[in-house]
Order: structure tokens, then C-alpha cells, then sequence
């Protein structure tokens, strides 16, 4: 084994980075780097820059960038277990888990490998992207289960994940949630407005929910016509944010973290109708900023918002609940104010800095090496 006080890591994930990196960004592996002797192995931002730093292989971003990239990882991940001989491989998701034990057997490596589930991998393929991925859904199922049972370790970021890591058959070796550099979000909170605004920031991706978004969206209009809603986002459903914006919705395709936390200060409340969700970053986002998420009762989403106290929940695919949620917050101002103090009151457990995160993973790591 590498050096005791400091086991050797890999990481590796499709995540894309640009060299060198952003200030916030480099806290989080900086503060890693404290607690691992590590490598990363990611994709480059495309047109990034030129920039090098020894802890990053990155892939350069190429046509069909998503397939090539997995396509040819084993391989790449076979070569960093020759060349960096790490302690422990950590995957970003069960596909990366399942070229990192590839590369493994190609290698005999004794490199222990942990594999990380930030969302439900039976969403990924049936509703994000394309919706010809639904074919590869029973395969991308089978391939998950599989890296989460030949890994070592397990990491779940929330209790809903976990449960999904425990639906393959395994118990989460830690449950933990990433760090996210939430600071353009902290500070003092303003008053939650008087106008029925609400707002929306995510993927325009169909596991988002952005069509069922836009149905109740027309119904809150025709009961509450002064309502307004922002929508921040980009993806494959653009033309239903295009179909909104003609009805008056204003959309921005993107915002910085500063401009998304003034459109939070602008709004009642924050509006997560996903089919499915990890641990939803923005709900951490809008409570920092004082204001209730509405979100749908699936995935890691009920894992943050409760019902009543920092938002409200709403079965998932039900326009008509969705609708009847927006108008509540939107039409009583009280109502709004008071999920927003619950919202706030709840923000500080998911505020976390980058060295606690890092000795979370630490201790992962040394459970994981230690046969625990």
C-alpha cells in the first residue's frame, strides 16, 4: 500500500472541468488533496484551456464526446492503475464504475474501488437526453447493478439513493452529500416579495418534468393572471420554454450563481417538479436565500424539502396538485413568508465546508482499506 497517512485515490467521473481551476471548484480538491494523494480522471471543458495541473487527466471534448468518452475509459483507467498504482478508485456513478472494474480485471489491480450514486440510474436513460436512450434503459440497469455489486464501497449522497444502492443488493458503505460551493447563495437574506412571482433553474431534460411544469403553469395563469414565472435553464426541451416565453414566461438559457441567487430573491418560491433527483443542489440554494421549494414527492427530492415546514410537496405528474401548490404559495404572502423561515432554518445542515467533506471521504476511504 501507498503511504499510510495519505492513501492514493483516483477519481474519476464524466464531470467537465476547465484548466486552471475556478475558485470554488479548487476548494473542494484542494481540500481532498489535504486528506488523499490523488489523481482525477474527467472530461475537458470544450474549448477549455490549455492549462495543465498534475492532478487531472482530462478528456478533450470531441464529436459523439459522451460514448467515445465511455467508450474508451477502461482502457485509460487501466493505464492511471499502472502508472499512479492508486489504493483506491473512487467512481462519480455506476458507469464509471463499471469501466473501472473492467480496468481492474484487465490489470489485476488490488486497487479497492468505491462507487458513488448522486441520482437513480434508471432515470438517466429513459428520460434525459434523447428519447431513443429509453432502449438502452434495461441495459444501463444491469450494468449499474453490477459495478454496485463488485464495488468494495458504496456512497450514497441521500437516503433515497441509498435505498437505491440497497435495491441492488448492497448496504451504502456512508451516506453523505457532496460538497457545493454555496457561497454566492449565503449572506443576508432579503424579504420575500409581494409580487406572485415563482421560479424555475434546472436542465430542460424530460426527468425535470419541464412539460408538466409548463401544464400547471397555464392553470395557475388562468386563476391567478398576475402571477409571473422565470425559467433558467437549456436543454432538449427548449421548445417548451419556447412555447412558455411566447406566453409571457421569461427565460434565460443561463445564469451565474450570483444572478440565479438574485432571480431567488425575486421569487416566492422555488419550483422542482423532477421525475427524479440525487439531492437537488438549488433547494440547498433557495433555502440559504429564505425561500420554499414546491417539489415533486420522487426521487432524493423528499430527502430535503418537508412537507409544509420548507416547502410543499406534490405527487409527481400531477398537474393539477402542482397547480393547486403555486397558487397557495403565490396567492397568500404569509403563507410564503413562513415556508421561507422553515427554508432558512433547514439551510444550515446542507451548508457544508470543504474540509468536512474531505474527511468524510477520508474516512470512506480508510473504512474501504480496512475491510469495513
Amino acid at each position: 500500500m501507498s503511504e499510510v497517512l495519505r492513501p492514493r485515490v483516483l477519481f474519476v467521473g464524466r464531470t467537465r472541468y476547465t484548466l486552471p481551476l475556478g475558485e470554488s471548484i479548487a476548494r473542494k480538491w484542494d481540500a481532498l488533496a489535504n486528506e488523499l494523494d490523488l489523481r482525477v480522471v474527467a472530461s475537458a471543458v470544450p474549448g477549455g484551456s490549455a492549462a495543465s495541473d498534475p492532478r487531472f487527466v482530462l478528456v478533450p471534448a470531441r464529436p459523439l464526446d459522451g460514448p467515445r468518452f465511455y467508450a474508451g475509459l477502461p482502457m485509460r483507467l487501466a493505464r492511471e492503475l499502472r502508472l499512479f498504482k492508486p489504493d483506491v478508485v473512487i467512481a462519480e456513478s455506476p458507469y464509471e464504475g463499471v469501466a473501472a472494474e473492467l480496468a481492474r480485471r484487465l490489470t489485476r489491480s488490488q486497487a479497492k474501488l468505491i462507487v458513488e450514486v448522486h441520482g437513480d440510474w434508471r432515470v438517466s436513460t429513459r428520460l434525459y437526453g434523447s428519447p431513443a436512450r429509453r432502449l438502452l434503459g434495461p441495459l444501463g440497469d444491469r450494468l449499474a447493478r453490477f459495478a454496485v455489486r463488485s464495488a468494495d464501497g458504496t456512497r450514497a449522497v441521500g437516503a433515497v439513493m441509498a435505498d437505491v444502492i440497497r435495491g441492488a443488493g448492497r448496504e451504502p458503505s456512508a451516506v453523505f452529500t457532496t460538497f457545493s460551493d454555496l457561497g454566492a447563495f449565503t449572506g443576508q437574506t432579503v424579504p420575500v416579495p409581494e409580487a406572485p412571482r415563482a421560479l424555475f433553474v434546472g436542465v430542460l431534460e424530460r426527468y425535470k418534468n419541464v412539460s408538466g411544469l409548463a401544464a400547471a403553469w397555464r392553470l395557475v395563469s388562468e386563476r391567478l393572471p398576475e402571477a409571473t414565472l422565470h425559467l433558467v435553464g437549456n436543454g432538449t426541451d427548449t421548445d417548451v420554454a419556447e412555447g412558455l416565453m411566447r406566453e409571457g414566461v421569461q427565460w434565460d438559457r443561463r445564469l451565474t450563481a450570483a444572478e440565479v441567487a438574485t432571480a431567488l430573491d425575486e421569487a416566492r418560491v422555488l419550483l422542482l417538479p423532477s421525475a427524479s433527483e440525487g439531492l437537488p443542489r438549488v433547494a440547498m440554494e433557495a433555502f440559504l436565500r429564505g425561500r420554499a421549494v414546491i417539489g415533486s414527492a420522487a426521487g432524493g427530492i423528499p430527502d430535503i424539502i418537508e412537507h409544509n415546514v420548507n416547502g410543499l410537496l406534490v405527487p409527481y405528474g400531477d398537474v393539477e396538485a402542482l397547480a393547486d401548490a403555486i397558487v397557495a404559495v403565490l396567492s397568500d404572502h404569509d403563507l410564503a413568508v413562513s415556508l421561507g423561515q422553515g427554508a432558512l432554518a433547514s439551510s444550515s445542515q446542507w451548508n457544508r465546508t470543504p474540509a468536512e467533506y474531505a474527511r468524510k471521504v477520508r474516512e470512506l476511504v480508510d473504512g474501504v482499506l480496512a475491510g469495513r
